[in-house]
């Protein structure tokens, strides 16, 4: 096992690219807030600003908890993922100039979260505590499963902050401002969706022949666990140590005296 955790070069190139992409947008909207030129428009990119630095450390954390080393393709495919997510999508407002760009998102975050489960699957399959071990099949279907019920949980967040904020990230109103009924108004959360299950199949097919063939793509590095705080070592008393001493030296003595006797 991997003694500690390690980053490549362009693994921290591409980490600290992706935490400037959010900090300056959020340092630029406090300035704004400051000098009261803040649009609330930009609100919801704000706090996507916020979360991103959030979920930017997140692997850190949990390679630090449990313990692993997120492998270097699956690392570097994360960070362009929020990259293209929030700064380009948010700040460059990219969801309404490039066609496709939610559907290509959507693809690439069920992706993310398939090999999130497919690895994490992995590490519990490797760890000795475990008593059962999951076959490649089983830790591909939790992946898919993971994949989809994270893309689940995304849908609920903007339904969520579509009635707090009266947003508009479900799609449900028109650029035209017309309100959407019926079929018609679910029409974007269930594409999300059906691309969510799309992207976790792949993922899943993935994971499946990388576990199959011991590939290294999608299984982590498990690291050696941190050592535990020894208790000190207590040291006998001086009286303990003479008598401990004593006793063979006494022996020694009359070893020599009791054969001149006998001789």
């Amino acid at each position: 096992m991997a003694k500690k955790m390690s980053r490549t070069k362009s693994q921290r190139i591409a980490y600290w690219v992706v935490l400037i992409s959010f900090a300056a947008p959020l340092l630029y909207y406090l300035i704004q807030m400051v000098v009261g030129t803040f649009d609330t428009v930009n609100l919801l990119t704000m706090l996507q600003c916020v979360l991103g630095l959030a979920v930017l450390h997140l692997p850190d954390f949990l390679s630090e908890k449990l313990r692993f080393e997120i492998p270097s393709l699956l690392y570097v495919f994360y960070l362009v993922f929020l990259y293209c997510a929030i700064f380009l999508g948010e700040f460059y407002d990219m969801f309404n100039r490039v066609p496709f760009w939610d559907v290509i998102l959507h693809c690439s975050s069920s992706l993310v979260s398939g090999f999130l489960g497919f690895m994490f699957v992995a590490i519990l399959n490797k760890s000795e505590k475990v008593l059962f071990h999951l076959s490649p099949l089983f830790v591909s279907l939790f992946a898919f499963c993971f994949a989809i019920t994270i893309g689940t949980l995304w849908e609920i967040y903007e339904y969520t902050f579509d009635g707090l904020l009266g947003l508009n990230m479900q799609k449900f109103i028109t650029p035209d401002g017309t309100v959407l009924v019926g079929h018609a108004a679910i029409v974007d959360t269930m594409e999300d969706l059906m691309i969510d299950a799309f992207g976790g199949l792949v993922a899943s097919v993935i994971g499946y022949f990388s576990l199959k063939h011991n590939k290294s793509w999608l299984v982590p590095k498990l690291l050696d666990p941190k050592p535990k705080n020894e208790r000190p070592v207590s040291l006998p008393s001086p009286e303990a140590a003479v008598k401990s001493l004593g006793a063979p030296s006494e022996q020694s003595e009359n070893g020599p005296s009791s054969a001149k006797g006998k001789d």
